[in-house]
């Protein structure tokens, strides 16, 4: 057997986050304010799983480009999103906070939010959003508008060479982004959030790709590859500009996606198995970051925010729920559906859990003996079980508090 935690008393509720897993000893503190003064370029890729990319052990490189971003990059292991679609993921990455379970789309936007783009206008930033689709699309608008970005970009501004039920192509996306770029002054600092939506079922690609397309999967990998084809457009574009060495990269995916690892588990599915929430996270700075750093230490989305913060050496957001990824602190990550299914989970060092709302029935699985998620271990750890139901309480009914102004 494997590491698994031992179940301890529960801690203050507003302390559910910290993990029973071992600490991670990376060093990444050493990154703390060590971009001060850089560009910010945010990249959340459209249904892009870990598991997919060579990045995290698949044999084939759908992302060639990512791959080449992350070779002088922070990598985290263990990233998960905060819910598996990209409205609500959304919003805990702009604003690090988590939606609450069983709330639309719509009600945030009357939902205080100081966003990342606020803070960083703040301090003088210019700051845009271009985004591949509509944000009239499953209530995006109330997420970004009003979030302190300068600018509002989305497939009806930019108008494409391709469209499809979704939006416009990527590589057009990347076109009016470096326009923007072009259109700032050389001593404007700027934050730049990129949504292409490459990867979106039906995983179509205006571009043709080197894998068999008789399939949903190897459609998905030829659209992941088209989006990589976009994001390299991105990179070369910037250091043609000589903007490239000035500028922090954050990339992560927005959520996963399923191809049938488990029962009924297709697409873009509202389960929280590994293939619907791990995600890749990577930092990279050019000349700051020489190397490929990895680290196993747990990281959620909505720990965005407050890194980016912390990267370019600015006070931390209280408001915030989410904490830097520069640390080595052992914690948990927490995610939810709330669709079809009522689902709560969390990752703890090696241990997944999963807690089924409606059933009331709890999952416990040991990923680094069990990485498919086949064999379910919670009768053999009663206590432990009972302990990650209480924290996942705690958590839901902290978020519905923090959510509902009652707090």
């Amino acid at each position: 057997m494997t590491y698994l935690p031992t179940a301890t008393t529960a801690t203050e509720t507003r302390e559910w986050r910290r993990g029973a897993g071992q600490p991670s000893h990376t060093g990444l503190t050493r990154f703390c304010g060590a971009a001060a003064g850089r560009n910010v370029i945010l990249v959340s890729l459209e249904s892009t799983a870990a598991q997919y990319l060579p990045l995290y052990g698949a044999r084939d490189d759908e992302m060639p480009n990512l791959s080449a971003l992350a070779r002088s990059a922070i990598v985290f292991d263990r990233a998960y999103a905060v819910y598996p679609e990209s409205i609500k993921g959304l919003f805990s990455i702009l604003c690090s906070r988590y939606p609450a379970l069983d709330t639309n789309a719509e009600s945030y936007a009357s939902t205080p939010c100081r966003s990342v783009a606020s803070h960083l206008t703040d301090r003088g930033y210019r700051s845009a959003l271009f985004h591949s689709g509509r944000f009239g699309y499953l209530g995006m608008d109330a997420v970004v508008s009003n979030r302190g970005y300068d600018v509002l970009a989305d497939a009806g501004d930019i108008g494409g060479r391709h469209e499809s039920s979704f939006g416009v192509d990527d590589r057009t996306t990347v076109e009016r982004m470096l326009a923007w770029i072009d259109g700032l002054r050389r001593d404007d600092r700027f934050f730049l959030t990129y949504l292409p939506i490459a990867g979106h079922h039906p995983y179509e690609s205006p571009e043709p790709g080197p894998f068999p397309a008789t399939d949903d999967f190897g459609r998905y990998r030829n659209a992941l590859h088209y989006g990589d084809a976009a994001l390299g457009d991105l990179m070369k574009g910037l250091q043609a500009r000589g903007r490239y060495q000035d500028t922090v990269w954050i990339v992560l995916g927005d959520h996963g996606e399923a191809f049938g690892q488990h029962d009924g588990n297709f697409g873009h599915t509202f389960q929280i198995y590994e293939e619907n929430v791990r995600v890749p996270f990577l930092i990279a700075a050019p000349g700051l970051i020489s190397e490929h750093v990895r680290t196993s230490q747990i990281v959620s989305l909505i720990d965005t925010a407050p890194t980016i913060l912390d990267l370019l050496g600015l006070p931390a957001d209280d408001r915030y729920q989410g904490t830097t990824a520069l640390t080595n602190d052992a914690r948990m990550a927490f995610f939810y559906a709330d669709y079809s299914l009522r689902l709560l989970g969390l990752r703890d060092g090696n241990v997944k859990f999963i807690h089924d709302l409606d059933s009331n029935r709890s999952r416990l699985y040991d990923l680094d003996r069990d990485p498919l998620e086949s064999h379910d271990i919670a009768a053999a750890h009663v206590e432990l079980v009972r302990w990650y139901e209480e924290r996942a309480d705690s958590w839901k009914s902290d978020v519905w508090r923090h959510f509902s102004g009652t707090r």
